[in-house]
């Protein structure tokens, strides 16, 4: 998660950072009782772009509701510049400081920019996107121990599949479809299925008669994970497929298809474009193409471009570019 990279940079640079989010999505399950904000904030806002008529004004004034939160919060912890990230949740913090003329910094995390910070863009500071040559700073910031763990990958011994914290059916579905052989050939399992999916998958497990996988519903121990990881069938999330560049782990990407703007296929191209991972897409039959890739995988020169591309400390260089502003 951006955030949580950044909170980090921040605060061994002697800043003090505060939260603000969203009641809905996944903000509230990641930051509610995280110890490195000072204080976090969660309001009452829902997406914009993909509701309909009524809706869409309702979603508006949700927006405009929490704006109004979000200025008397700036001022209460005086705050002097606030980083978006975008997404419905990004919107009442980043109006309200440039309402309060406060300096605004962008990081696109994806590869097609959000309407948010499409918007939001000319009036910004700062526009980061790790996808973008022309980028003021390059790369995409990760919390430290992805570095610290990252190592290269020649020998396929462990696999990690990411169906996420909501659960991604269709990567859970291929786990289980594989997962013999895989077995067999003696390639151990961590699998992280989501909570919604948790039983289901669990069950599935047990009636085969596999065991030894390692099975999470929802975990906050994802970089160690990683780390023990030598390929990751996963989605394409953009915080997801940049900890898995830094840490140097190959990726059998498989783009969660209704993201808005597709913008999680694009995100899989550019890394497949640099050479340094694959991406199929959920109907061009992902499981003959894993267990192609699993005979032949190749790992250790796709693990080589995966360290020579991935940058230095992402969010020190932010923060520090932050410092110059205020």
């Amino acid at each position: 998660m951006i955030a949580e990279s950044l909170v980090e940079a921040a605060l061994k640079d002697g800043m003090e950072v505060i939260f603000i989010g969203s009641t809905k999505g996944q903000d509230q399950k990641y930051f509610q009782d995280h110890s490195l904000f000072s204080h976090t904030y969660f309001l009452e806002t829902t997406g914009v772009v993909n509701q309909k008529g009524f809706g869409k004004l309702k979603a508006l004034w949700r927006v405009f509701k929490a704006f109004l939160e979000a200025r008397k919060l700036l001022k209460q912890h005086h705050i002097q510049a606030t980083y978006s990230v975008g997404g419905f949740s990004a919107a009442p913090a980043s109006l309200a400081t440039l309402s309060l003329f406060k300096p605004l910094f962008i990081h696109e995390q994806n590869a097609k920019t959000g309407r948010l910070n499409e918007i939001l863009k000319p009036f910004a500071k700062r526009f980061i996107c790790a996808y973008d040559p022309t980028s003021p700073i390059q790369g995409y910031p990760v919390k430290e121990i992805f570095y610290k763990t990252a190592h290269l990958r020649e020998a396929l011994k462990t696999v990690i599949f990411l169906g996420g914290s909501q659960g991604a059916k269709a990567i859970n579905d291929l786990a289980l479809d594989v997962a013999w052989k895989l077995k067999k050939l003696g390639i151990k399992v961590i699998h992280q299925c989501g909570e919604a999916d948790f039983d289901r998958v669990k069950k599935a497990y047990e009636a085969m008669g596999i065991d030894g996988v390692d099975l999470y519903g929802f975990t906050k121990e994802l970089p160690s994970l990683i780390a023990k990881a030598d390929l990751a069938v996963s989605r394409a999330g953009a915080s997801t497929l940049w900890e898995l560049t830094s840490n140097g782990c190959p990726a059998f990407f498989i783009p969660y298809p209704y993201a808005a703007g597709n913008h999680q296929y694009y995100n899989a191209k550019f890394i497949v474009d640099h050479e340094m991972g694959w991406c199929f897409t959920e109907d061009a039959n992902p499981k003959s193409e894993l267990l192609h890739l699993i005979k032949e995988p190749n790992l250790k020169q796709k693990s080589q471009k995966l360290l020579e591309y991935r940058s230095g400390d992402v969010a020190k260089q932010m923060i520090e570019d932050l410092r110059s502003f205020v």
